[in-house]
């Protein structure tokens, strides 16, 4: 489980960087999520993002020290040409639409095709449901989000940036999965050298360039503000 630990020390030590790319149309408030999460904050003129920006928090998992470098990108189709690089390293990724707005759930599985093109095959995806605070505005039910997500084999969560509801829930889901599928890789490595064999895994920290509440199997996985 995780702890949040504040925002992080600059002379903390880490053991983990796990990068994170938030992916969806433009204007559905990836870079709200990243600000909640990033910084406890929230701004109301907003304004779009131009090209790609990332930021950090440093947390601890099962007494290790993760820092999630989260990466966000424009949505608009400009930018797509940053792609190959938006993804490279990338072991997790929250997949954004809007409640409000259908279309933006309708592009998913466009976004979704292009995250599986590009990225790790192993990445850990949740879907995200954001501003839930404007239900009387809701296009996407979350029984249709729910569906798609259990077909896709995602987690899915609805959030609300503007009131703080399940953003920290969505990293904390994403980067406890990631935590525990590079401890189950270490764990067969350190059995693979045990028994005399290669150890690719042994020790391995993935690090790239560039708090909480339980929840349960991706299955599952569906909860709302």
């Amino acid at each position: 489980m995780a702890s949040g630990g504040g925002y992080g020390d600059p002379n903390q030590k880490i053991d983990y960087v796990f990068k994170v790319v938030l992916i969806g149309d433009s204007a559905v408030g990836k870079s709200q999520i990243l600000a909640r999460f990033a910084r406890n904050e929230f701004s109301l003129d907003s304004k779009a993002t131009i090209g790609v920006e990332f930021q950090t928090r440093t947390l601890v998992i099962e007494h290790k020290s993760v820092k999630a470098q989260i990466w966000d990108t424009a949505g608009q189709e400009r930018y797509r040409a940053v792609t190959s690089a938006y993804y490279r390293g990338a072991v997790g990724a929250m997949l954004v639409y809007d409640i409000s707005k259908r279309q933006t759930f309708d592009h998913i599985p466009r976004w979704l095709e292009e995250l599986r093109g590009h990225a790790d095959k192993n990445i850990v995806i949740i879907l995200i449901g954001n501003k839930s605070d404007l239900e009387n505005q809701r296009a996407v039910s979350t029984v249709d989000a729910k569906e798609f997500a259990q077909k896709e084999g995602l987690f899915f969560l609805e959030t609300s940036a503007l009131e703080a509801t399940n953003v920290e829930a969505a990293f904390l889901t994403v980067l406890n999965e990631i935590f525990n599928i590079v401890n189950k890789k270490n764990l067969v490595a350190a059995e693979n050298q045990g028994n005399d064999n290669p150890a690719t895994l042994a020790g391995k920290k993935i690090v790239v360039p560039g708090p909480a509440q339980d929840i349960p199997a991706k299955k599952n996985m569906c909860c709302r503000s």
